[in-house]
């Protein structure tokens, strides 16, 4: 059995990139427990600057991977390679890559059938009461963790919280200092994460670098921070 995993990074470089002139990938992915598939991807070449300029500079990015595997499946004679590998310049300094990790000769655990006890006295009708209860208390069980696993997925994949104020009072104490700029109604505050930059935040809210800077210290942004993004009104 042969499963492949797809795998989505943007790699932020600290100088301009216009052109990717070489490009390799190796890895040193390998299964370090019964289900966990875990290693780094390293990522090589040389780049251009910019467009007129006939020198290249060498670039190299170690992408931490880690998987989780069903616990169905055994791992201990995988094969674990590269399916595909492709990228994109997103903007002058973002490179999107994208990996498609092949996992070949998976095996699935046999399944183990219940054993059915037969019971020859009959089941009293109390019996079955109780039968059921558990069950549906097992049921309402399984779909409160249901609930919690979705709502973490969801809290995982936000890169940013997104608050929208439809009066000012409300939010009085984040907005003090911008009461002047009344072409805004609308706020949304971006929490900075790892490999975020100005670039890509702006570009992802399609805002400029002046509006931004009416609202917020662009001098140092680190992970973690709060950034106001306002948004003009429809």
């Amino acid at each position: 059995m042969k499963k492949i995993v797809p795998f989505k990074k943007e790699i932020i470089f600290k100088s301009n990139l216009s052109e990717i002139t070489s490009i390799s990938l190796e890895h040193s992915l390998h299964y370090d427990s019964e289900h966990l598939i875990t290693g780094q991807f390293i990522i090589s070449g040389e780049y251009r600057m910019n467009d007129n300029s006939l020198n290249v500079d060498d670039f190299s990015f170690n992408i931490p991977f880690d998987i989780n595997m069903d616990e169905k499946y055994i791992l201990d004679k995988a094969v674990i390679d590269i399916n595909d590998f492709y990228y994109e310049i997103i903007n002058s300094k973002v490179l999107e890559v994208n990996i498609e990790v092949s996992i070949d000769k998976l095996e699935e655990k046999p399944l183990i059938e219940p054993v059915i006890e037969l019971i020859d006295e009959p089941v009293m009708e109390h019996q079955f009461e109780e039968l059921s209860e558990e069950i549906e208390e097992i049921k309402e069980n399984k779909l409160e963790e249901e609930k919690k696993m979705s709502f973490e997925k969801e809290e995982l994949e936000n890169r940013c919280v997104e608050i929208e104020e439809v009066e000012k009072e409300e939010v009085k104490n984040l907005f003090d200092s911008f009461t002047d700029n009344e072409e805004y109604a609308t706020y949304k505050v971006c929490i900075v994460r790892d490999g975020d930059s100005l670039e890509s935040i702006m570009m992802r809210y399609n805002i400029s670098k002046e509006q931004m800077e009416l609202y917020n210290d662009l001098k140092e942004i680190k992970i973690g921070d709060k950034l106001i993004i306002p948004s003009v009104k429809s």
